[in-house]
Formats: C-alpha cells, structure tokens, sequence
C-alpha cells in the first residue's frame, strides 16, 4: 500500500469535538532559553502544536526553573498524541533530554528513570540486568511519563495499563517545587494518570520482575461467529492477544498470540479455532511490509522484542495515519464488537486496522479501566480527518450504551458531560487539580474541554 495524502501545509487542530485550522511556528532556546523557530507537529503529522515557545532543558533543576517562571505551560513528551493534550496556548517544555535510567534497585526489583525515557530506550539495558517489565504498549517509541499519564496499555488477561508498573512518581509543581508521590501517598491514584494536570512529571519509578522470553505465533482468518462463541479463551490463550480486522466479510484478519516461555505456552500447532498459522512474518495492515514488527513464526525472544508490536528504530504502525481507541467492559465486549461491525460499510473504507485488546482493572482514577476489566477497540485510520471526526459520533453512539470511554490521547468526539458522568472519581479528580494549580498554569485548551 502506497503511503499518501501526507499533510504538508497547515494541519488541522483535533482537540476532541474541536476542529480548527491553525500553523504555528515557535522560537527555540536551549535548556532554559528558546529554540529557532519552527513548525512542529506531532509523530503522524495530523497535528501542528500552537504552543509560541518551545524549551528543552538538560536537567530536573532546569525544568523546575522554568515551571517556576513561566505562565502557561505543558510537557511535552515522544509526541504520539493525536489531539491537543499536550499543547499550550503559550510555552512547551520538552522532556526529550531528561531520558536516563537513574538507577536499578535489584533488592527492591525496581527501576528509576528520567520522564522523557521511552520504553525501547532501557529495555535492553534492564534485560541486561536480569530484570523485564511485565508489560510493553505496540509501540517501544512512547515515553514512560506520557504513556502512563494517558493510561495507555498493553495486553494481556492479568496485565492492567502501563501505569499499574509504577511505584513512585517525582513531580514539579506550579511553583517549581519538587515532590514525590508513591503508592503510599493518597493522591497516587490520581496523579500517576493525571492527563498532565498537575505538573511536570520528571522521574517514573516502575516495578521491575525477573526477565522472561516470549514467543509470538499469527493466526489468518479468524471467522467472527468463532471468536464471539470462544471470545474468553481465545482472549486467555496467551500472555498477550489482539484481534486485527478490517470490519469486512465478518473476519479477524489476525490474531497475535504473544506466549511466555515461562508459563507452559499452549502449542495450536496450524490450527487456532480455525484459524491458520502465518508462513511468515507480517504486518498488522496487510500488505505493508512486516520488516518493522517484532519477531514472529513462534521463536523465543527477550521480552522487549516481542511484546510489542513493532521494534524500536523502524517507522511505527503505518505512519501517516489518525488513531482513536474505546474501551468497554470485559463482559460487553462481544455485544460492542457486534454494534461496530453493523458499521463496518462505513468504517472500512476510512480505516487501516482495528485492534482488539483485553486490559485488567485498575484502581487509578481517570483510567478507563478504573475498577473495571475493559476491552478496548483501537481505530487506525487513513490520514482522512473530515471522513474520520464525521464518523467518531457514530462509533461512539453505537458503543454508548457501553458506557464507552476513549483514550485520551487519541481522536474523540464524546461530550464532556457523558464523559464526566462515565468516571466515578471525575469529581475527586477535577477538585485535586485545583488544589495543585490553583492559578490553572497546566491548563490548555484541552483539559478546560474535557476536564474543566
């Protein structure tokens, strides 16, 4: 499949239910100074930052020089969001350079890195040590701070969003303070997914376990009507599942079945409910060339080149796309599939690919998956942001009786008023942030949507 229709001039902003054309160029400085001017945009390149001045400091005292003096402002991360969560209407402060593993505490069995650190940066330097994380999103690309802050997942029937691997968080506050919040503090279940509201995040502690090796096995042509009369035990077949479809001929395009060698992985052999295995490797988006995803024809591997999907240092997922991700209880998960493949005339000729995921229940409060096993159901879409934000309300609408819930990184149309009333601990939530930023100095035009 050829890539096009690459956005080149000016981008639309896509902040939820808000749409509006908008070019922004922002001095530069170095550490705490501006940087030359630029346009910047996010990874895919469907978002242009507003923010007029970008900084890049070196250390955790330069960020909080620069929280202390400046007004309105945000962090910003591996920019893989797709809306304006991570924008401001006046300064940025890049964590690109704050990305060091700070120290392996092996009696403890944790590590402590810098915020901007992404997840494919340490990996191996932690395997090396003899040390895994139990869990990995698709893409080793993120950053650990961001992807924890939007609880953004991995997979897996025991395994609950990527923030459930932390232990303590250090934070600058509005006056340039620096704090540390552990899961004995009483705020931990709100900051740790704090959509940035708080402050600026500048060191992750996460829980580290005894490294592992996994194996990766693909099944072709899963029939729907299977999957909805087995959905549990294909969902439990592996450490990690995701369904792969394109919502056409009632058919899972793939399955991934991601096993540990250290748990007796079941052996299929060709055979997966009827689904055949794959005589090579291959891409999640059939046709696109599988040489940036992870190893696969069920060889064992470290557990960072296999939990995710794609490997750290090639292109991820298609690349110039849009994405949106919904989550539903476990338990609904087979009626809400149902309700979006009645749509499928509509939504296939906009998308790349659909994943379906499983996620364990956490207690974090702005989580999706608060108090509740989700699945979610992931949209990869054809860089088409008019068709994508006209079709969103009609997902949204098909899975509302769910009480559905999007990531909130990614493309959504919900109202605020739904979304608040789907989040038992909203209120706790937005009278916290408060409390921390009284004078509203992380707020951005995202956050008064859909939080304020």
């Amino acid at each position: 499949m050829k890539r096009k229709d690459f956005l080149k001039t000016s981008t639309l902003v896509l902040a939820s239910g808000v749409v509006a054309p908008y070019l922004a160029c922002s001095p530069k400085k170095p550490q705490t100074e501006e940087i030359q001017a630029e346009i910047r945009k996010n990874w895919a390149g469907n978002y242009t930052y507003q923010a007029k001045n970008l900084y890049e400091p070196n250390t955790v005292e330069e960020v909080q020089e620069l929280v202390k003096k400046l007004n309105k402002q945000k962090a910003l991360g591996s920019k893989h969001c797709f809306n304006n969560i991570a924008d401001s209407p006046e300064n940025q402060i890049s964590t690109r350079n704050l990305n060091k593993v700070i120290s392996i505490d092996e009696q403890q069995k944790t590590v402590t890195v810098e915020a901007g650190a992404r997840y494919g940066d340490f990996a191996e330097e932690l395997d090396a040590k003899g040390f895994a994380l139990a869990n990995l999103a698709s893409l080793p690309h993120i950053t650990v701070a961001g992807a924890c802050a939007t609880a953004t997942h991995g997979s897996g029937v025991k395994n609950g969003n990527l923030a459930t691997q932390v232990e303590a968080v250090e934070l600058v506050t509005p006056s340039g303070d620096l704090i540390t919040i552990d899961r004995n503090h009483e705020d931990f279940p709100a900051v740790v997914v704090g959509l940035g509201a708080f402050g600026i995040i500048t060191k992750v502690t996460l829980a580290v376990e005894d490294t592992f090796q996994v194996r990766q096995d693909v099944y072709l042509n899963l029939r729907m009507e299977t999957l909805e009369s087995n959905f549990d035990t294909i969902m439990s077949s592996g450490y990690s599942v995701s369904l792969f479809t394109d919502w056409t001929n009632k058919n899972i395009s793939e399955v991934w079945v991601k096993s540990r060698m250290d748990e007796n992985p079941m052996e299929f052999g060709d055979d997966f409910y009827g689904a055949k295995a794959a005589t090579e490797n291959i891409h999640p988006i059939l046709g696109l060339s599988a040489e940036n995803c992870s190893e696969q024809m069920g060889v064992p591997g470290p557990w960072y080149s296999r939990l995710p999907h794609f490997k750290m240092g090639f292109t991820p997922s298609a690349g110039e796309e849009l994405q949106s991700e919904f989550f539903i209880p476990r338990e609904k998960a087979i009626a809400g599939i149902i309700a979006i493949e009645k749509l499928n005339e509509e939504i296939s000729p906009q998308l790349l690919i659909t994943e379906v995921r499983t996620i364990a229940a956490d207690n974090f409060w702005m989580s999706p998956c608060y108090h509740q096993d989700s699945v979610s159901i992931h949209f990869t879409w054809k860089q088409k942001t008019e068709e994508v934000l006209n079709l969103l309300p009609k997902i949204e609408a098909a899975l509302a009786p769910f009480s559905v819930k999007p990531h909130w990184g990614k493309l959504f149309k919900l109202d605020p008023a739904s979304l608040h009333q789907r989040y038992e601990k909203f209120s706790d939530f937005l009278a916290l942030a408060k409390k921390y930023d009284p004078n509203g100095k992380f707020r951005n035009a995202y956050l008064d949507l859909n939080i304020y």
